[in-house]
């Protein structure tokens, strides 16, 4: 009898639980970590942040501590875990601090898209009439700007500057800041200036597709005003599709800095990034690949986990993609 009433009672308890109302967030959680490959590359990333937040407690060494007679060391040699570079510094140190400079670079660049791209589209799918048509022609053009050459001129034009002793005002001060933020500040700004453009896209086209239905209608009539309908009813609807795209976009912001770390025009060194350890290494790949194999392989686990947590997400924020 005893076993009866407490499968009795599971069943009750089953069945209040599927009668107590969910939110979508809830739904999408839940759906997000039924996908194993998502929720692993989301625990890679949160421990990723974890690290590069408490890099000085974790690094073994400091990233810019040379050790002259142990360059090109081999992982485990001297006691470095990684090995070392060709002037001694260790390989672990360097890709911990390296991460701080990737993820700064992929939040802030992810930020500034989500925040102007969002209020640019809203803005612009609401109004409608002739305020969207000279809003969409100005992405228009910046949409067919080489985006990348034109970062490129941008941080040569930025770095040629900040060098220049007789620089006053307000270049003076955007280069004193980029000097303590490691050369990432100018970076920031190329990258904001333009990944903006296909976020005001996705958000426009949610806003007309949303403004039309009958919730929106129905607010609209009741009086209520323009700014509540798109904080309170619209933003709530197309934030999902927003931060889907976004989150697939960050491998993107990552790779960019690490190009142009690699040919130069990234971080300032002694600052580790992940492109000038790249292309530190490749000169002696042949005789001591692990020092160009250390930062790509953290590179490439880091793209490909963003990448899969962008995918999770979008299956899980998506109800058409739901089994």
């Amino acid at each position: 009898m005893t076993v009866i009433q407490e499968a009795a009672s599971r069943r009750i308890a089953r069945a209040e639980e599927l009668r107590k109302p969910r939110s979508p967030w809830a739904d999408a959680f839940r759906q997000l970590l039924q996908n194993r490959l998502a929720t692993a590359a989301g625990v890679f990333i949160v421990l990723l942040v974890l690290v590069a937040i408490f890099a000085p407690f974790v690094a073994p060494f400091p990233y810019d501590k040379t050790a002259f007679g142990k360059g090109y060391a081999s992982p485990g040699q001297y006691g470095f875990i990684l090995g070392t570079d060709y002037l001694g510094r260790d390989l672990l140190s360097r890709v911990i601090y390296g991460a701080r400079v990737s993820l700064s670079v992929a939040f802030v660049a992810a930020a500034v898209s989500l925040t102007v791209g969002i209020t640019y589209g809203t803005i612009s799918g609401y109004a409608g009439g002739q305020v969207d048509n000279i809003m969409m022609r100005i992405v228009d053009f910046l949409y067919g700007l080489p985006v990348l050459i034109v970062v490129i001129l941008m941080q040569v034009y930025f770095k040629a500057v900040s060098r220049h002793e007789g620089v006053t005002g307000l270049m003076a001060w955007l280069s004193s800041i980029d000097q303590s933020l490691g050369g990432l500040f100018f970076v920031f700004i190329a990258l904001g200036l333009f990944n903006w453009i296909g976020m005001a896209r996705i958000a426009r086209g949610q806003v007309l597709s949303y403004k039309e239905h009958e919730f929106v209608q129905a607010a609209r009539a009741v009086g209520v005003t323009t700014p509540r309908i798109i904080w309170r009813h619209l933003l709530p609807n197309i934030i999902g599709p927003c931060i889907v795209s976004e989150t697939l976009a960050m491998p993107g912001y990552i790779l960019t800095e690490a190009f142009l770390s690699y040919i130069g025009l990234g971080a300032n060194p002694p600052t580790p990034s992940w492109g000038i350890m790249i292309n530190e290494g490749y000169k002696g790949l042949r005789s001591y690949p692990h020092v160009i194999l250390v930062p790509a392989v953290a590179l490439s686990l880091t793209v490909l986990a963003f990448n899969f947590l962008g995918d999770g997400l979008r299956d899980a924020l998506d109800p058409r993609l739901r089994e």
